[in-house]
């Protein structure tokens, strides 16, 4: 199956605001734990990134000072 880079979205905004059900093209899916969820997501990263259309995220850290 091709994944797009909208349903890892929506897998995703999932994720983030807790759900466990995800909506797509008038496609429902409920997932049963955040662990199923996650591995969903996992899946759908697995093959955009060997499709070549999805690269790792761009981890940008920042450092902070402060004087006590």
């Amino acid at each position: 199956m091709a994944y797009t880079a909208t349903q890892l979205q929506a897998l995703q905004d999932a994720l983030a605001s807790g759900e466990l059900t995800v909506e797509f093209d008038g496609k429902r899916v409920t997932y049963r734990s955040i662990a199923e969820l996650k591995a969903a997501i996992a899946v759908v990263e697995d093959a955009l990134a060997a499709a070549g259309e999805v690269t790792a995220p761009t981890r940008i850290s920042y450092a902070s000072f402060s004087k006590d």
